[in-house]
C-alpha cells in the first residue's frame, strides 16, 4: 500500500469515526402528527406537547414517565391549612433561551394569561379556581384559590400550564422560547422540527446536542423509515402490525406501555338524533370494541366503558353496560322513533386508530341501520371543523390529556354534554382533598357519563414505540402526550 493510500485510508477512517461520534450526540424521532403551531398554551393539539413538553417548555411542576408529579421550575411549595394558598419557591438562576431571567413576574404573567377572560388556552378550566397570583419576591409566587383544589399541582404539570416569557408571545407559535434543556432551532413545515442543546440550562443538562422530530403521517412510510434507520426512534408508531417484525430484529427495541389516551367515538350531544340518550345507547351497543382493537390496533389496547384510564386505581370497569349487542341497538333505535336508522357523518383525523378504526365502526353501525359518511380530515381541519366548529355528527379521537374526565363538566366542549349534576360533582371534587372521598367521586363521575352514553367508549390507547436497540431513556408509558428527550442518550 502506498503512503498516499495509507493517508487516504486513515483519513477515511477518521471521517467515519467523526461521523459516528457526531451521530451519537444527536437523535431523529419520527412522529405521525405535525403540530399546527408551537404554542402549547393556546391549542388543543397534543402534537405540540409531543415535541415541546419538557424539552423546550417547563411548568412549575412536571410529569415523569411513571405518571408522578414532581417539582419543575418550582423547587418547593407551601400549602396553607385551609388549602386556599399555595406559595411556590422558584429555582434561582433559571433563564429563558434568549438569556433573560425567569422569575416570579413570568409565572404571574403565564398563569394570568392562561386564566384570562379572553384566554385561548384549550384547558382554561385547569385554572378556574385561581383567584389571584401575587409576586412576593423575584423567586416566590403566591397563588390564591377561590376554593380548595386538590388537583392544582397535577393541573400545573400539564403542557397548557408551562411558563412563558411576555416578550416571546408575539412569535411563540413559530419561534417558541422556553426554559428547557433544548432550544428551538428551526421548523421546516411539512417535514421536521429541529432542537439544539441549551448550554445554559439551569438543571441537569441534556445528554444530546441535537434532536430532530421528523413528521411521517403514512404508516407504510413510517415502517420504511424505521427499517432503513432514517429515524432513530418512532414515538407512537402508527403500524402496530409491524411490531413483531421489529421485535425479532436485533437492531431495534419495541416499547409497549400505557397512555392516558381514552379513544372514543365522540358524539355531538346537541345534534339530532344524538340529543336522544336512547340513540346514544344504541350507538354504544352497535360497537364491537374487541373487533376494533384487533382490526385497527392488532390487539394493542384495553377496552373501556367510560372516560377513564384502566391503570388508574379509581377506574371502574363499565364495559358490560355497553356490551356489543346489535339487536338491542336496533330495538333502542325503534324506541327512539328511528326504526329504519338514520344518516350521519364520521370525521376521521389522520392517526391509524381513527382511520382504520373508522372503517370498522362504519361497517358495524351500518349493520344496525346507521349510515355514517366517512370524511377523512387532516389534523388542522379536524381542530377547525370538529373541535372548534362543532360541525360533526361522530368522530374518533384519543383524548391523551391526563385524568381529563373533567371535560364532561364543560357544556361548551366540542361534544356538548350538559349535565348540571355532573358539573356540580366536578366542582365538589376540586374542593376535596381526602383521597378516599376523591376516589368515590371519580367513580361516581365514571358511572354518570356511562349512564348517559355521552360517547362511544372504545379502548385505552397503548403507547407503542420503536427505537434503535442502543437508544436509552425514552418513556415507555405516556402519562402525558410527550416525547421527553431530557434524559435520552446512546448506550456506551
Amino acid at each position: 500500500m502506498t503512503f498516499r493510500s495509507i493517508l487516504f485510508a486513515a483519513g477515511s477512517a477518521l471521517a467515519l469515526s467523526t461521523a459516528a461520534a457526531w451521530a451519537k450526540d444527536s437523535v431523529t424521532i419520527g412522529l405521525q402528527l405535525e403540530p399546527p403551531h408551537l404554542d402549547p398554551t393556546s391549542a388543543a393539539a397534543g402534537a405540540i406537547d409531543q415535541v415541546l413538553y419538557s424539552n423546550v417548555f417547563e411548568g412549575l411542576t412536571r410529569f415523569m414517565g411513571d405518571g408522578s408529579v414532581v417539582p419543575g421550575l418550582a423547587k418547593s411549595w407551601d400549602i396553607s391549612e385551609d388549602g386556599l394558598t399555595y406559595t411556590f419557591h422558584l429555582h434561582d438562576g433559571v433563564t429563558f433561551h434568549d438569556g433573560t431571567s425567569m422569575d416570579a413576574e413570568d409565572v404571574k404573567f403565564s398563569l394570568d394569561r392562561a386564566r384570562a377572560e379572553d384566554s385561548t388556552n384549550a384547558q382554561k378550566a385547569l385554572f378556574s379556581d385561581i383567584a389571584d397570583v401575587t409576586v412576593v419576591d423575584p423567586m416566590t409566587v403566591k397563588v390564591t384559590l377561590s376554593q380548595p383544589n386538590g388537583s392544582l399541582l397535577f393541573n400545573l404539570a400539564w403542557g397548557d400550564a408551562v411558563i412563558v416569557a411576555p416578550e416571546s408571545i408575539e412569535d411563540i407559535k413559530t419561534a417558541p422560547m422556553g426554559t428547557g434543556a433544548f432550544k428551538f432551532a428551526g421548523w421546516v413545515q411539512g417535514d421536521r422540527i429541529d432542537l439544539e442543546k441549551n448550554a445554559d440550562y439551569w438543571g441537569t443538562p441534556a445528554k444530546l446536542d441535537k434532536a430532530t422530530f421528523k413528521f411521517i403521517s403514512d404508516p407504510t412510510a413510517a415502517f420504511a423509515a424505521v427499517m432503513a434507520e432514517d429515524v432513530d426512534a418512532f414515538s407512537g408508531f402508527p403500524a402496530p402490525e409491524n411490531l413483531p417484525q421489529f421485535d425479532a430484529d436485533p437492531r431495534f427495541q419495541v416499547l409497549v406501555g400505557s397512555t392516558e389516551g381514552e379513544t372514543i367515538l365522540s358524539t355531538n350531544n346537541k345534534q339530532a338524533p344524538f340529543d336522544n340518550v336512547k340513540v346514544r345507547e344504541a350507538l354504544a351497543h352497535a360497537i364491537d370494541r374487541q373487533a376494533i382493537i384487533d382490526g385497527a390496533m392488532f390487539g394493542y389496547g384495553t377496552p373501556i366503558g367510560t372516560h377513564f384510564a384502566p391503570h388508574n386505581p379509581a377506574y371502574v370497569d363499565l364495559t358490560g353496560q355497553s356490551a356489543f349487542d346489535p339487536e338491542k341497538a336496533k330495538a333502542l333505535l325503534a324506541e327512539a322513533g328511528l326504526p329504519d336508522g338514520f344518516e350521519t357523518t364520521l370525521h376521521l383525523p389522520p392517526p391509524s386508530y381513527a382511520r382504520r378504526g373508522g372503517e370498522i365502526i362504519a361497517a358495524q353501525l351500518a349493520n344496525v341501520g346507521i349510515k355514517a359518511e366517512i370524511i377523512n380530515v387532516e389534523w388542522a381541519q379536524w381542530l377547525e371543523t370538529v373541535f372548534r366548529g362543532k360541525n360533526f355528527g361522530l368522530t374518533i379521537v384519543s383524548h391523551t390529556e391526563p385524568m381529563d374526565i373533567g371535560i364532561y363538566a364543560r357544556p361548551e366542549y366540542y361534544f356538548q354534554y350538559d349535565n348540571p349534576d355532573f358539573q356540580q360533582l366536578m366542582t365538589d371534587l376540586n374542593g376535596t382533598t381526602d383521597p378516599d372521598q376523591r376516589t368515590a367521586m371519580l367513580q361516581q363521575a365514571q358511572q354518570i357519563i356511562a349512564d348517559d352514553y355521552v360517547n362511544g367508549y372504545l379502548f385505552q390507547l397503548a403507547s407503542l414505540s420503536v427505537a434503535k436497540a442502543d437508544l436509552q431513556g425514552l418513556w415507555a408509558n405516556a402519562p402525558t402526550q410527550a416525547t421527553d428527550l431530557t434524559a435520552v442518550s446512546w448506550a456506551e
